[in-house]
């Protein structure tokens, strides 16, 4: 029997949690190694200089020094280990803790709401228990957003399908997403826009200075200077000239020593960041992808102004660090200053690689952004096999069309699927008992598509429908802050729905209950209007209504308007709902057994 993915979890969480144990063990033995270092090397040396024993000092002096540097490195490398198993280990309970039905660690996307846009504050596309508080695996703002925009507009049939693609190699790779994951879990704590910082870095201009005769005799310092000395073994007298060149040269670095430090200050923060990213870049980079998608991905990477791959950029970016940062010791620094300019030569070429390779790091953010939003997506398809992906068709007919389709945000075990086919019509006008799952019903439909839009599974053994520009009438609240009525706010949002239906030939309406803010009257004659109104435009779209007199608009407009309701069966004076979409109008209504409930007999 295959391993669950949630078993894998479980399986990961365990075996991650062993390795910690072995690593920190290993951690404090070091620490002890160190601290034992320190009391017998000064013990030892102490003793020795008792003795006068010159050469035991500085053999001594000598071993605890490489034995101390030695025992840091490794300490080092352990503590780099135990951060990457933490958040190798922190990515996989994320997982369990998510299956338990607790809180996503990623971000929900509250901050993406927005209730004028056209569906997501009515499906339930961002904050706590929506779509994207489900999928999310975004560790850094880029990603983030990137998400959102997926979510919040359907892309073109064409670009589903390649993210189709490209999630079903992932979601197959478990180990390798998880990767990326761990190696980007550190962003969720920082909580900082890491590419802003490197965009800030490409635009400052305090790491360049100088003119082009400034660089082009940096360039020939070294030259102007091995002649000089060559000059001088000649010819003694030459001797001052040497020394002369090297005092301007040590003295003008000396000048420039301000600017020079802000700048290297600036490029070593650079390469902080940059370092904290190589690991993802790397991920990305030497990936060999199957999917289409996936290969654009990678092969933009070091495609741009530059010729080298990123990773290499960096290594280049390291070296160039390592140079500049020989100033720190004096005497090395005045003597390489006073040679070849050392410290110029050093501030120009990282100059120069900010200009070759600026645009090419950037571009690896975007990349690897990008493969976070689309392993958010392969997360999802991991986590729910039983979801499928949806085809993505042209036809006139059937406009949407599912079998056993449920809410993703319900359970498995609560959710009730549904089959629903939109053939031989193109409005659904829907009626039922309250609480017999009409609003579900309208959000099923919606959240699914928001997710087959995106490029995601959906939750549904098959689902096919057109690439619909979505736009919802649900959840219709008065606002304070706008002066807005409850009636006012539902004559604004249906002006978007017919507003959106006139003008986008592609326009897929999901409306419930139109015109809750005025009388009986009143709402049914302005419902049936606005009915008339969308088929007029030619619209696609379900209404869900109590109204049964709306009914009656599927005998006028045949072929257009099919009826289906969901009811409740009575069985020993109890209500049971089986939330079950049926053909034809609703005969039987509860509002009376639900009063009666609370001691109201009509």
């Amino acid at each position: 029997m295959a391993e669950s993915i949630f078993d894998t979890y479980r399986r990961h969480v365990a075996e991650t949690g062993t390795r910690l144990a072995v690593v920190r063990r290993a951690i404090n033995r070091h620490a002890l190694l160190r601290l034992g270092v320190i009391v017998l090397g000064g013990i030892t040396l102490f003793r020795a200089v008792q003795a006068e024993h010159v050469w035991v000092v500085m053999v001594a002096f000598f071993f605890v020094v490489v034995c101390f540097m030695g025992l840091v490195w490794r300490q080092s490398k352990l503590d780099a280990k135990r951060r990457a198993l933490q958040d190798f280990l922190a990515v996989n309970e994320n997982e369990m803790t998510m299956q338990a039905g607790g809180p996503n660690r990623y971000s929900d996307g509250q901050i993406y709401r927005d209730r004028r846009h056209p569906y997501s504050g009515d499906l339930d596309v961002f904050g706590e228990s929506s779509l994207f508080a489900l999928m999310n695996r975004c560790a850094t703002p880029q990603a983030n957003r990137i998400l959102a925009g997926w979510l919040s507009a359907p892309a073109d049939k064409e670009t589903i399908i390649m993210r189709q693609q490209v999630v079903r190699e992932l979601s197959a790779d478990t180990g390798w997403h998880q990767q990326l994951q761990a190696t980007l879990w550190f962003n969720l704590e920082v909580q900082a826009d890491f590419r802003e910082q490197f965009v800030r870095f490409l635009n400052n201009r305090q790491v360049l200075f100088g003119n082009r005769y400034a660089r082009l005799y940096v360039k020939a310092a070294p030259w102007i200077t091995g002649a000089c000395i060559a000059t001088a073994v000649f010819v003694p007298s030459f001797s001052a000239v040497v020394v002369a060149v090297a005092i301007i040269h040590l003295l003008t670095a000396m000048a420039f020593g301000g600017k020079i430090n802000r700048a290297a200050a600036h490029v070593s923060r650079a390469g902080r960041l940059l370092e904290a990213f190589s690991a993802a870049f790397a991920l990305v980079e030497s990936r060999d992808w199957q999917s289409h998608m996936g290969k654009k991905l990678v092969s933009t990477l070091g495609k741009g102004g530059g010729s080298k791959a990123v990773s290499s950029a960096l290594q280049d970016l390291a070296s160039l660090i390592d140079r500049l940062d020989y100033r720190l010791n004096m005497l090395v620094g005045a003597v390489l200053n006073m040679v070849a300019l050392w410290d110029f030569r050093q501030v120009f070429a990282l100059a120069d690689w900010r200009e070759r390779h600026g645009e090419d790091i950037l571009n690896a953010f975007d990349v690897v952004a990008e493969a976070e939003a689309l392993g958010s997506l392969a997360a999802l398809s991991r986590n729910h096999p039983g979801w499928a992906f949806p085809e993505i068709t042209e036809q006139s007919e059937p406009f949407v069309e599912a079998q056993s389709l449920a809410h993703p945000l319900i359970p498995a075990g609560k959710a009730v699927a549904n089959d629903y086919a939109m053939v031989n019509h193109r409005i659904a006008l829907i009626t039922g008992s309250n609480m017999a799952g009409k609003s579900t019903f309208l959000r099923t439909v919606g959240s699914n598509a928001v997710l087959a839009y995106c490029g995601a599974p959906v939750c549904a053994e098959r689902m096919q429908l057109r690439v619909f520009h979505l736009v919802t009438y649900m959840r219709i609240a008065d606002s304070l802050s706008e002066s807005t009525s409850t009636f006012k706010a539902e004559l604004d949002r249906i002006q978007l729905v017919l507003d959106s239906v006139k003008h986008q030939s592609d326009a897929l309406f999901l409306v419930d209950e139109m015109l809750r803010g005025t009388n009986s009257m009143d709402k049914y004659l302005g419902s049936k209007a606005i009915i008339k109104q969308l088929i007029a435009d030619g619209g696609v779209g379900m209404v869900a209504t109590h109204d049964l007199q709306l009914a009656k608009l599927a005998e006028e407009y045949p072929g257009i308007i099919a009826n289906y309701h969901f009811d409740i069966q009575v069985t020993d004076g109890e209500m049971v709902f089986d939330y079950t979409i049926k053909p034809g109008e609703c005969t039987i209504f509860n509002a009376s057994l639900l009063l009666k409930r609370i001691g109201i007999t009509v």
